[in-house]
């Protein structure tokens, strides 16, 4: 069938449902001079009269009424197409792909993302702590969860709040050290060159030159652990270190506030979609609770 054949059965619909040429013309925005030549060029292509042209009006014939029950149901069929398309991303069902880090994964997010899960149950969460919004920008997931001092300008979000830092270490490892004694006497986790460029490694190379670490990790959740074992010291953000257990802040430091935020975000473009958006909302709410714990 060409194209013009779908567009002429959309003319034959609508005067069978009119009645007249004037209601189907008002039906269709147009002026009813084109629905009577619309309608005549059709039954000509085709070979048949559709409509008894009568003083009350155009009544279909016996091939019409046959036609018009068929474009009824095709109409029909249609009109339900596109009302479960309109309305698939309105629904909170369906998967969300999000993405965060390893140390939030260790701390508050699995919470949060319990409540989450509570509230829509008929969200599928997928969970990355690749440490990259590489990711997200690819569109690899939907929603991230990260702490940045710089979010990518291509997504759109909320900041949940600011980030303290401090500085850890084992009871037993301070039982052998001078606790209170300057911070480059220590014995130092450090970030690997994976994590160069994370706030707590920008501020080791600016306030501890020369420092050499006694081991080093990819991962801050690794640096907590070895800090348990007693290895050294580590800077790790608070909300990482201060429910650790076997964990103490060096006596007499305070949250060191190094610019970065926690931040949840997504893509411009899907913020509508009612999943996300829903997922979205409910982690702000959550996670702004603990801002406390955040901040240190």
């Amino acid at each position: 069938m060409h194209r013009g054949d779908w567009d002429d059965l959309r003319f034959v619909l609508a005067v069978a449902r009119a009645g007249s040429l004037a209601g189907a013309a008002r039906t269709l925005g147009v002026n009813h001079t084109t629905v009577l030549r619309r309608l005549g060029a059709y039954e000509a292509r085709i070979g048949a009269r559709l409509f008894e042209r009568l003083p009350s009006g155009y009544v279909p014939t016996a091939a019409g009424e046959a036609m018009v029950g068929e474009l009824a149901g095709i109409d029909a069929a249609i009109h339900d197409a596109e009302r479960r398309a309109a309305g698939q991303d309105r629904r909170i069902t369906g998967t969300v792909r999000l993405s965060t880090t390893d140390t939030l994964m260790a701390s508050v997010l699995p919470d949060a993302l319990a409540r989450v899960r509570a509230m829509h149950p008929g969200i599928l969460l997928e969970v990355s702590t690749a440490n990259a919004f590489a990711v997200l920008t690819r569109r690899e997931a939907d929603v991230a969860v990260r702490p940045t001092a710089s979010p990518p300008e291509t997504l759109v979000g909320r900041r949940i709040a600011g980030l303290g830092h401090a500085v850890y270490a084992a009871p037993s490892y301070l039982a052998v050290r001078a606790a209170d004694g300057t911070l480059s006497e220590h014995a130092w986790l450090g970030p690997d060159a994976s994590l160069r460029e994370t706030v707590a490694a920008r501020w080791l190379r600016t306030n501890l030159r020369g420092v050499a670490p006694v081991t080093q990790a990819d991962s801050f959740v690794a640096l907590r652990d070895l800090a348990v074992a007693g290895l050294g010291v580590a800077l790790l953000p608070c909300y990482l270190g201060d429910p650790s257990p076997g964990l103490v802040r060096l006596p007499r430091t305070a949250a060191l506030d190094l610019g970065s935020a926690l931040w949840v975000l997504t893509h411009e473009d899907l913020r509508r979609v009612a999943r996300i958006d829903a997922v979205v909302t409910a982690l702000t709410a959550t996670l702004t609770e603990a801002r406390a714990a955040f901040e240190g």
